[in-house]
């Protein structure tokens, strides 16, 4: 049955939307909507258009017999910069702060629609770049990595800090933790990551860099490379302290008063390094 215009383009943005990265033939849609391939073409000019327009990706055209059209998630600087603020103001309530700087994050964590915002952020910093796994370390990174794998289309693999006999034969690696300077031991499954991918690592919150600097030594054992390194928030720290260097964020928590029990979050370097935008 031939399906009206209207339709098609609803359709079809909904089958983009939920399948980010899957090339797909015109072919497919021609037969889906038993449409000519030049409506199915027009179409997608429509809707590469508002994509485009409204910052909700890149719809990439591929041509050729083996061509179609691939949807590639991204965020636009508006949208990008008034989530990262409204996230500031939330954790600037003097009710997150926990003991030793840290901030209290689970239940924004557990918000399907901040972590949408997150996962989006972060595929829109890498999104020229090869991706071949997310790694995070168990357990508050993995709804952040779980959003990422989403909309980069690439599966996660979660470092642990005990084995577990599900996990079959692992490779463990000694880190010092960067806040408490004690070494520490984290695993991951022989299966879980392929030698020579290319692994993106995120988290939930750094304060020293230790576990991090944990994870790329994992990335290192894996014969694989590190892409990146991306956090939701990071803590104050003394000057010189952090053990890596090369990292972005979301947020920065800049100002802990544990005496009068203040807390203040701005910005990270997020928007400075994939927009370019000043923060301060």
């Amino acid at each position: 049955m031939k399906v009206r215009r209207s339709d098609r383009l609803i359709d079809m943005t909904s089958y983009f939307l939920n399948n980010p990265h899957k090339l797909v033939s015109l072919t497919y849609f021609a037969k889906r909507y038993e449409s000519a391939k030049s409506s199915i073409s027009e179409d997608l000019a429509i809707i590469k258009r508002t994509f485009n327009v409204r910052g909700i990706g890149i719809l990439e055209t591929i041509p050729g017999a083996a061509g179609g059209a691939r949807f590639i998630p991204s965020i636009g600087e508006e949208e990008a910069e008034r989530f990262i603020w409204e996230m500031a103001a939330e954790l600037s309530q003097e009710n997150r702060l926990l003991p030793g700087g840290y901030v209290y994050l689970s239940d924004l964590l557990g918000k399907p629609e901040v972590l949408r915002h997150v996962g989006r952020l972060i595929a829109r910093q890498y999104m020229g770049r090869q991706v071949d796994a997310i790694m995070t370390v168990a357990t508050k990174g993995v709804p952040i990595a779980q959003s990422v794998a989403y909309y980069t289309n690439a599966p996660f693999v979660i470092v642990r800090r005990d084995s577990k006999i599900t996990e079959g034969s692992t490779v463990s690696v000694n880190y010092v933790s960067g806040s408490s300077q004690r070494i520490e031991k984290m695993e991951l499954s022989k299966r879980s990551l392929r030698r020579g991918s290319h692994v993106l690592v995120v988290d939930d919150f750094m304060k020293g860099g230790g576990t991090i600097n944990g994870m790329k030594s994992m990335i290192e054992e894996f014969d694989s490379e590190l892409v990146g390194v991306t956090v939701f928030a990071e803590g104050v720290v003394d000057e010189g302290s952090r053990l890596i260097e090369d990292y972005t964020s979301l947020l920065k928590v800049d100002n802990v008063n544990t005496l009068n029990k203040t807390i203040h979050v701005s910005a990270g370097n997020y928007l400075a390094k994939v927009f370019g935008k000043r923060t301060e």
